[in-house]
């Protein structure tokens, strides 16, 4: 069972919204960031690096403390403005004309800790401790985690309600991607709201493991530093926008190498039959059709790559991962790539970058060899958090990203 609450949130007056809101922290870098910012973005918040010139290390104390200073001017400015009541919201987000609807609440940090929140991935303790300073020091969740949970009929149905009135926020991004906020005020709605979360036996990090753990270690600290601690406290609590499961879609998440560990395109290949069914598909992009199949671009030419039988194992929720079968058949045994996390050797490219990526930086001479996997489904990522399993390093890809800055947590 979860605990949830609606909250008092702070978020831009109607006409700021769509210059306001950003994309978050992690998908661009400082330059990017300080290219994107206009007056009023949060980027000015999230990334305040950018404020310097030259823009500053990240993780310096100045900079946290210009993040400090410019949420409050954002506030004194009227570009940031908190609502008088505890409300819940529904967050709708809009890429190739598919809408899917979050409701964005407060959860607990001791549901993070029980393993109520379920987690599917690692953290690194650097950026998870960089994460914590920020909310420390704002006294503040600036940014929301991309929650799943379970259907709920009559959730879907509350949520509907509220979307036949007209949204708060109605935006398109430079992205195209379209961005819509109704706020949940009626007091019988937000209850019920509550009443249905706490029965509801687990919520499941799609997008932010490292904000997660960071504000349930900032929880933690608080709860520790208070000897009346109830465990209703502001504190307690963090910033979410929670979908339904059946309304999210992974992309693909795919692998570019830079070298072939010392053999030749045709040995590579010879390498490979031995455990896949390879066939040449000339120079078209050709995508993975299904599970246990990959594509792979190689010397100007795409392959489809189909794993034997016996070679992967479906009842195991890992075995059964094509990230799994990839790192174990071909990155290890074949390249020598073992650490996915440490290896200069490889890298990651998200599927929203097209195959034409792959193809580009195999191209260019940068890499040798791309490989492209065939999505994660939300069942499996579902049945890896329900077993406490964790999947491999750079398995899923949630797009559209939640804005930031649509909605603001405060606990000060």
């Amino acid at each position: 069972m979860v605990r949830i609450k609606p909250f008092r949130g702070i978020r831009p007056p109607q006409e700021f919204a769509s210059e306001v809101a950003s994309r978050p922290y992690d998908v661009l870098n400082s330059a990017e960031a300080k290219a994107e910012a206009t007056e009023r973005s949060l980027l000015h918040i999230i990334k305040p690096e950018i404020d310097f010139d030259p823009i500053a290390d990240e993780h310096s104390q100045p900079v946290y403390d210009k993040a400090v200073e410019n949420f409050r001017r954002w506030r004194s400015e009227g570009w940031l403005v908190q609502d008088p009541e505890e409300c819940y919201y529904v967050y709708a987000q809009t890429m190739e004309g598919r809408t899917q609807y979050g409701l964005a609440m407060c959860c607990h940090f001791e549901d993070y800790l029980s393993g109520a929140i379920k987690k599917h991935e690692l953290t690194r303790p650097d950026k998870e401790e960089d994460r914590m300073i920020h909310v420390r020091n704002q006294q503040a969740n600036i940014e929301p985690v991309f929650f799943a949970y379970p259907d709920n009929a009559e959730i879907d149905a509350i949520v509907a309600g509220v979307t036949a009135e007209a949204p708060e926020y109605d935006f398109t991004a430079a992205d195209g991607f379209g961005h819509k906020l109704w706020v949940i005020r009626d007091r019988k709605t937000v209850d019920r709201i509550t009443e249905l979360f706490a029965g509801i036996p687990a919520l499941y990090v799609a997008d932010g493991h490292h904000r997660t753990a960071a504000a349930a270690r900032v929880g933690a600290e608080c709860r520790d530093k208070n000897p009346n601690h109830t465990g209703e406290e502001e504190y307690c609590y963090f910033l979410a926008v929670t979908f339904p499961a059946d309304q999210l879609r992974i992309i693909d998440y795919n692998r570019v190498v830079k070298d072939l560990n010392g053999l030749a395109p045709e040995e590579l290949l010879q390498r490979l039959e031995a455990d896949f069914v390879v066939e040449k598909m000339g120079p078209e992009e050709y995508r993975p059709t299904s599970l246990h199949n990959f594509s792979m671009y190689l010397g100007g030419e795409w392959y489809s790559l189909t794993a034997k039988p016996g070679t992967y194992d479906d009842n195991d929720p890992i075995g059964v991962l094509d990230v799994t079968v990839l790192s174990n058949l071909v990155l290890d045994r074949i390249l020598g790539i073992g650490d996915l996390r440490t290896s200069k050797r490889i890298d990651f490219v998200g599927g929203i970058r097209g195959l034409g990526e792959l193809k580009r930086r195999v191209d260019s001479g940068e890499m040798q060899a791309a490989f492209a996997l065939y999505p994660v489904s939300m069942k499996q990522l579902i049945d890896i958090a329900d077993t406490s399993n964790i999947m491999p390093p750079k398995t899923t890809w949630f797009e559209p990203k939640l804005r930031s800055g649509v909605v603001i947590h405060s606990f000060e």
